[in-house]
């Protein structure tokens, strides 16, 4: 199993071994299957439905750098139905850190619904071209958030990421504007 960059920085600082980081994430692993199969995915916030998933992901800073916020929606494309609706407000970042910073926890957020195909729209063709690999990361604080999207796309048996236009991602674009404007004075 792959961990995600993130929590594997945080585990090298807490057991210096790797035999011991390997055992807690075994033994964690195994309690936290165990209280699944004991009480139910739902009870654990897991909110599996299988199936196709859209993950519409937007991010946006007043400013480049500026005050930042993500926006993502969550649909079953066939129905129409939104599974999920998030938005943040992240602090200072660029634009192309918010577009990152969306399409991960979009991930994060999806990973909860164990779909067996997640289709990503987002209106950053950089940030597409660059997940894809058809763009090199040229900006190094953006192959840290490079990273941390592609092991989170590992975990999905079926992902593809898309570029659309701004107009056909306003719903995840509005969420972002909605987050901004509540950290606004």
């Amino acid at each position: 199993m792959k961990i995600p960059a993130k929590l594997e920085e945080r585990l090298k600082k807490l057991f210096s071994l790797a035999r011991e980081r390997d055992q807690f994430v075994k033994e964690t692993v195994e309690k936290a299957l165990d209280d699944v199969e004991k009480h139910g995915a739902q009870e654990h916030g897991v909110e599996a439905i299988g199936g196709s998933l859209h993950l519409f992901c937007d991010g946006g800073s007043r400013g480049n750098p500026g005050d930042s916020a993500i926006g993502l929606v969550i649909k079953n494309p066939d129905s129409g139905e939104v599974l999920k609706e998030y938005c943040e407000e992240i602090g200072t970042a660029t634009n192309n850190e918010a577009e990152y910073r969306a399409l991960i926890s979009g991930l994060e957020h999806a990973i909860n619904f164990q779909p067996n195909h997640l289709t990503c729209y987002l209106d950053s063709e950089l940030v597409v071209k660059q997940v894809t690999g058809e763009y090199k990361v040229k900006m190094p604080t953006l192959q840290p958030l490079v990273e941390e999207v592609l092991d989170l796309a590992s975990q999905f048996n079926d992902i593809r990421f898309c570029h659309i236009p701004r107009e056909k991602n306003k719903e995840a674009d509005a969420l972002v504007n909605q987050a901004l404007d509540a950290c606004s004075y």
